[in-house]
């Protein structure tokens, strides 16, 4: 799970895409990296281009694909889809990855063993540089996961490594950005 939230958060901010070397890859990766180069370039002089830039879900998705970010432990895969101020996240995960070493009797953490197919419903925006995450609903294999045992789970396994993630988060948003929107299958970010 912790991939999950931290991929999410990244896609919202762009705070680790923007951070990466560019590796070769197919043109939509490299699309993307074009761009997160222009936001990093632009907040460096006094007054910034405040045109937004927009980033497609197609381009997001090739470049988290091409290998291009260091996908957090347990995390195989994972790809979203935007619409409206909603993001939608599909992630492949190895619970037992995220858990290694760390072990629990609690029954709540059962469901959270082997691999599985996780979906997260969140609503995220970003407005005068504060990104705000919100976590609707989270499936694993089509199952709907009680909030309680996803909350215990991410304060056992995911809050000791990110403290900021949880089913609410609130972030400084990089780069001077000032604004960041879910589109219509895109990502709008605009600096100040």
């Amino acid at each position: 799970m912790s991939g999950v939230w931290t991929i999410g958060i990244v896609v919202i901010t762009t705070v680790w895409l923007a951070g990466q070397q560019p590796v070769p890859g197919d043109l939509l990766a490299e699309s993307l990296q074009r761009k997160l180069n222009h936001i990093r370039e632009n907040a460096k002089p006094a007054h910034c281009d405040q045109t937004p830039t927009v980033m497609t879900e197609e381009e997001i998705n090739h470049y988290l694909a091409s290998g291009r970010v260091k996908l957090p432990r347990g995390v195989e895969q994972i790809a979203f889809q935007g619409q409206s101020g909603v993001v939608t996240a599909r992630a492949i995960i190895d619970f037992d990855e995220i858990a290694s070493g760390q072990h629990s009797s609690n029954p709540l953490l059962s469901i959270f063993s082997g691999t599985g197919t996780v979906w997260v419903e969140a609503d995220a925006s970003g407005a005068a540089g504060q990104g705000k995450v919100h976590v609707r609903s989270i499936t694993l294999d089509g199952v709907d996961i009680p909030r309680i045992a996803l909350e215990f789970f991410l304060s056992r396994f995911v809050t000791p490594k990110y403290p900021s993630v949880g089913m609410d988060s609130e972030f400084r948003l990089p780069d001077r950005i000032d604004t960041a929107s879910i589109g219509y299958h895109k990502l709008i970010v605009s600096q100040k």
